[in-house]
């Protein structure tokens, strides 16, 4: 049984490995093929896309997440249609609203179809990857991962290397979205697979409001978070141009490695156990998965940043395009922003387990008015690292405030006392 247990989290990792190992060779392919500029609008639209994503999906999976593992599974289709029914509603408030993004030349016409697709089918695959996380499913998460990044990923880059036509942006995002509906469908066929019942039960509203109030907060606190990895990229595009936006994206691209292999490997394991250990009042089991998210989180971050710094040089003399060289400088400081970001994550989901979520939006909060203040700041006469030095500063203080609260709120004996 152990055994069968450790070959499916490796299975797991290994998946999620392929999958970033194939985002980290697209991105480059990307910087290679592309022009800088090109890379810079194709990281605006994929920040705008993701930070967008919060808005239709208002966290909702925070509170649906917590009640999947205090519910039978005769009962999961009535929550599921319930987070259903409200993200219906939120399309229909915050789609046309977006507009705006065009309106006032944020995002250029020419990528508005793209855009709209890709919020609404990167958000279905996304609830549907934390569902199955959620109900400790990581290995088929994992599958719908690599089908929704690494699939087009490896086909257009093929394309794009054996025919010119295909190195457009149009391209990409038509390979990202068909990718995105082959998702779509397999993560439904399993899904009628699991035989959950209650799909015939009404839309319980109040359920429903219920879970909005306690989802709000959080939403907040990830928009903040979020908002961070949003107007990064627009402020540098500010007070430089689209070309130092491409290379901020390539090196961003890289150093975010380290967040999203965390993700597979430790957290998305993690959190689920520790969640149901609090609930059920067991210590042990909770003191044990929070040390070995430290060490894990700290080996792994050590050895990326050993590994990335060693290799970037050489990926920048294949890549043969000045620009990236000219601001290689960038890439120490965006890695020691992952690192951070990375330690912060343990705490983080520490308090998420104990349902201490309000050390978790006061940082967030606090941590957008510091990244804000802290560029602007720098920027007067540091304008060449002030984007990723205000990040550094910002991820320190929410590591800090983070960790604080882990250690006041928790109970003694799941800290290890008696």
């Amino acid at each position: 049984m152990i055994t069968a247990i450790n070959s499916s989290k490796m299975l797991n990792i290994a998946l999620r490995g392929t999958t970033l190992i194939t985002r980290f060779v697209f991105v480059f392919f990307l910087a290679k093929l592309f022009n800088p500029s090109d890379l810079g609008l194709y990281g605006l639209v994929t920040a705008a896309v993701g930070y967008v994503l919060y808005l239709v999906g208002l966290d909702f999976y925070t509170y649906t997440t917590r009640e999947l593992l205090n519910h039978d599974r005769k009962t999961w289709g009535g929550i599921l249609k319930n987070q259903v029914a409200l993200s219906l509603i939120l399309y229909a408030l915050v789609l046309p609203a977006l507009m705006l993004i065009f309106v006032n030349g944020l995002l250029p016409w020419s990528v508005a179809k793209w855009f709209y697709l890709l919020i609404i089918l990167e958000h279905v695959c996304q609830e549907m990857g934390r569902l199955f996380i959620a109900i400790s499913e990581q290995l088929f998460a994992s599958i719908l991962l690599f089908l929704r990044q690494g699939t087009w990923a490896i086909a257009i880059t093929g394309l794009m290397l054996v025919n010119s036509d295909f190195r457009s942006l149009g391209a990409i995002f038509a390979a990202w979205s068909i990718a995105g509906m082959l998702t779509i469908f397999i993560a439904i066929y399993r899904l009628h697979k699991l035989q959950i019942g209650g799909w015939t039960n009404s839309i319980n509203w109040k359920w429903i409001i219920k879970g909005i109030k306690v989802s709000v907060p959080l939403l907040i606190a990830t928009l903040a978070i979020r908002g961070v990895f949003t107007v990064d990229r627009y402020w540098l595009k500010s007070i430089s141009d689209l070309e130092v936006v491409g290379a901020y994206v390539l090196f961003f691209g890289v150093s975010s490695t380290l967040s999203a292999f965390l993700d597979a490997g430790v957290f998305s394991y993690s959190y689920p156990t520790l969640i149901k250990a609090y609930q059920s009042g067991e210590p042990e089991p909770f003191r044990i998965k929070m040390r070995e998210m430290l060490i894990h989180t700290t080996l792994a971050s050590g050895l990326f940043s050993v590994v990335s710094l060693v290799l970037l040089p050489y990926l920048l003399l294949w890549l043969n395009r000045p620009a990236y060289t000219t601001y290689q400088y960038l890439y120490p400081w965006l890695l020691s922003v992952m690192v951070l970001n990375a330690l912060g994550m343990v705490p983080h989901y520490a308090l998420y387990a104990q349902k201490r979520d309000r050390p978790i939006i006061q940082s967030h909060i606090l941590g957008f008015i510091i990244f804000n203040a802290s560029a602007w700041v720098l920027s007067i006469n540091y304008a060449s690292i002030a984007i990723p030095a205000a990040l550094c500063v910002t991820f320190t203080f929410i590591l800090f405030w983070k960790t604080l609260a882990y250690v006041r709120l928790t109970p003694v004996s799941f800290k290890g006392g008696k």
